[in-house]
């Protein structure tokens, strides 16, 4: 039989952490077994060798079931451990572009900002302005346009372009 006394690990109360008086019992096979005192369930878990855990609490009263206290945590992690495998982290990718971009060198940085998307990352387009350049924000705003509109097919703006200092910065998500 397993005491543990800590709660921050778990949820579940379970044996004398349960603070009730009465609960609604459920054995380790799973049938009811009704509404019992508190000290008649621990005997009982007790009996089998397993131990009184606290399902649900808000009910009233709280349901307990009586099950190895070991295993059914264990059981929890696997299952935490098996969905977040399954989540797929979006990472933001950054493609980097100059205003006065030779066609070919756009046509890569664009091909590389397509591959994110279509593996479903996010993009973040950044157009960086140097020296005199400056004085001639609308290019940077028409290329983003351009990649924009290049992208259509495969990704939405998220965040429209901004002007900030020496950059502008626009991100697209995958459709």
């Amino acid at each position: 039989m397993i005491q543990i006394s800590t709660k921050k690990d778990n949820k579940n109360r379970i044996n004398e952490e349960i603070k009730a008086s009465e609960v609604r019992l459920i054995s380790h096979e799973g049938e009811q077994l009704g509404v019992v005192s508190l000290d008649r369930a621990l005997e009982i878990a007790k009996e089998g060798e397993m131990d009184l855990v606290e399902i649900a609490q808000d009910a009233a009263p709280p349901v307990c079931k009586i099950m190895d206290f070991g295993k059914f945590r264990y059981k929890q992690q696997m299952k935490a451990k098996k969905s977040k495998k399954k989540q797929h982290k979006v990472k933001l990718k950054e493609v980097r572009f100059r205003p006065r971009i030779d066609s070919h060198d756009f046509e890569m940085k664009v091909n590389h900002a397509r591959k994110f998307l279509e593996k479903g990352n996010s993009v973040k387009l950044t157009v960086m302005f140097r020296g005199r350049e400056l004085a001639h924000k609308e290019f940077g705003f028409e290329l983003v346009d351009q990649v924009v509109e290049s992208l259509a097919d495969v990704g939405t703006l998220e965040k429209q372009p901004q002007g900030e200092g020496r950059f502008i910065n626009a991100v697209m998500k995958p459709k």
